[in-house]
């Protein structure tokens, strides 16, 4: 089934779609956006309506409606994680990554587990609770046994304050079978882009390599799926096609999920094509994205699916951050490193060892002093996946509301708790005034959770949930 043709993504219906809706129209617009206010989500051509705003009244107002969307299911929260590089050994031609099998301008590295270890210690010290593992797609020896190894590495990991208490992956396409093995290793999701949906480009610029297989890789989500892991993050690197014609492939992707296996995403990622060492196309994009499209592609993709969460990574601009927590970002990495072994060896920034140059380079404690100086509350909470609100059941108590019940008061206690144990004095005072003046805002069970919370982690408890 999954070496022939993933019909699901049809290139013609995405042309004729956008066609349709070259020119936006201000009352088709409006049309739009007064049915994205109601959280439904939007069809293909109600995106493609959006896509073409240029504007910059419609812009504002699809700015505006995004950022009523993102506050009414999300709040003031944002999660936090780091990723994690265990290797850069790559088999792949991939013209955009510096990790690309050809490059002679990187040095190979695949972290051994005492190295995995002390990587982790370093991120636990500094208040991680969530990693993303990320590894070229090759590995030593051990093969995909590698892969395993680590993650229970990570979560054998235990520090004075804690330990990273939530695995994600982000690794090549696996079998079936793989996808059990990696499920029963406990990860929360399994992360891969297709990173173009255009079939041609996809051919262009993946020259060698497993990953020259395109259907290979679009339906390994149905595998990862069919083995029972119900949280999957998609994304495409924008910069390798139009982006208008990504954001619809990547929603007919996401219906043929829902189609099949009743929810779509949990996630997905924007990442925007950035320098990488060895890599011309990397600097010079054939699709460049404006930064105003950029904070656009934000807001259309928060409103097409609202429910989903929307992760921007370090390769952006602090000040570009910024301007997209508004819009709908919820998940953002910090005091990242893109090159195995870079948390051990941070003073060393400029690494050409990464696979992409990073545009946030500042630490974790100074990511979350301005989040939380911008009125965010800074989330380290694991407890969903912990309790089984995953998938459905995820989506069952956040489309009527009922999960910020628990969202609100967790992230809270969750703060508090990095607050205690981590944040340097500033922060700390800028970070115990923003939980203060949050819980007075909130009323109800949320509220009486929150302080709940809140006086168990001031009491000594960590890792406090509901």
């Amino acid at each position: 089934m999954y070496n022939v043709p993933a019909n699901f993504i049809n290139e013609q219906q995405i042309w004729d779609i956008l066609n349709t809706h070259k020119t936006a129209d201000r009352v088709q617009v409006r049309e739009v956006l007064a049915k994205s206010a109601e959280m439904k989500g939007l069809e293909m051509d109600e995106v493609a309506v959006l896509t073409g705003i240029s504007d910059p009244e419609l812009l504002g107002e699809l700015f505006h409606t995004a950022n009523q969307v993102k506050e009414t299911i999300y709040g003031k929260r944002l999660v936090l994680f780091a990723p994690l590089y265990i290797s850069n050994l790559c088999s792949n031609e991939c013209l955009y990554c510096a990790f690309r099998a050809t490059n002679k301008e990187i040095v190979r590295n695949a972290l051994t587990q005492k190295q995995i270890t002390r990587e982790v210690e370093i991120l636990i010290n500094k208040g991680h609770k969530r990693i993303l593992l990320v590894a070229g797609e090759a590995y030593p020896q051990q093969g995909f046994q590698y892969v395993l190894d680590s993650v229970r590495t990570i979560y054998s990991v235990k520090s004075d304050h804690g330990e990273i208490r939530r695995v994600n992956v982000n690794v090549a396409p696996l079998t079936t079978e793989e996808f059990k093995m990696l499920k029963a290793e406990g990860i929360g999701t399994y992360q891969i882009f297709q990173e173009t949906y255009h079939r041609e480009t996809y051919q262009k610029v993946h020259l060698g390599g497993k990953k020259r297989d395109y259907n290979w890789r679009v339906w390994s989500l149905h595998r990862a799926m069919e083995a029972g892991i119900d949280d999957v993050g998609i994304g495409v690197l924008f910069g390798l096609f139009d982006y208008r014609f990504e954001i619809l492939a990547m929603m007919q992707h996401i219906r043929e999920l829902e189609n099949q296996f009743g929810v779509g995403p949990h996630t997905i990622s924007v990442p925007r094509l950035e320098p990488a060492t060895g890599s011309d196309l990397a600097t010079h994009p054939p699709f460049p994205v404006s930064d105003i499209d950029f904070r656009k592609i934000v807001a259309i993709l928060r409103l097409a699916v609202p429910y989903t969460g929307i992760i921007m990574s370090t390769r952006e601009t602090a000040q570009m951050r910024r301007e997209t927590f508004a819009l709908g970002v919820s998940q953002i990495s910090a005091g990242s490193r893109t090159n195995p072994g870079g948390y051990e060896h941070e003073e060393n920034q400029d690494d050409p060892s990464g696979q992409f140059s990073l545009g946030d380079h500042r630490p974790l404690d100074e990511v979350i002093r301005d989040v939380a100086k911008m009125g965010y509350i800074p989330s380290f909470c694991t407890a969903c996946y912990r309790l089984g609100r995953t998938g459905q059941d995820f989506m069952d108590l956040a489309k009527p509301g009922d999960i910020k019940l628990h969202c609100a008061p967790n992230a809270l206690s969750s703060f508090k708790e990095y607050l205690q144990n981590y944040a340097s004095p500033e922060t700390a005072e800028v970070g115990n005034r923003l939980i203060k003046e949050t819980i007075a805002e909130m009323d109800g069970l949320a509220k009486q959770r929150a302080q709940k919370l809140v006086k168990r982690v001031e009491a000594g408890r960590d890792d406090v949930y509901c």
